[in-house]
Order: structure tokens, then sequence, then C-alpha cells
């Protein structure tokens, strides 16, 4: 079993930008996320969206999201 819940995507934005990514810029429901140190991340989801766990564990693997910082 994954170690990831199924989430709703404003949850995870708010995580992603608690662990200092930052939005640069957005169009429609698609933001470009920027970290120091680390590749640009395109965060496509619409906000009442719901992210399931491997779609999650992807998104970890990009960006170092951990299952607590949720």
């Amino acid at each position: 079993m994954s170690q990831w819940p199924s989430t709703r995507s404003r949850i995870v934005l708010a995580a992603l930008l608690r662990i200092d990514w930052q939005v640069k810029r957005r169009t429609g429901s698609h933001r470009v996320l920027a970290r120091p140190g680390w590749p640009d991340f395109v965060f496509a989801f619409h906000d009442g969206e719901e992210i399931g766990p491997r779609m999650l564990a992807r998104v970890a693997k990009r960006t170092g999201l951990r299952p607590e910082d949720l």
C-alpha cells in the first residue's frame, strides 16, 4: 500500500508553498512553481481536484514533498 493518501490539490499546493516553493507564474489552472536548487515544476491541477496516491508520489519525486508535509 502507498504511503500517500488521496488529497485535494489545494492542500498539496499549500504544502508545496510551505516547503519554499513559490508560484513563478500562473495561466488558468496551470501554475509554474520555482524553488532554488530544483527545476521548475508545473502544477496543473484544479483547486478542488482529488490527487491520488500514485500521482502524489510522482509530484513528490519532482518536488521533494514528503507525506508528513501534508
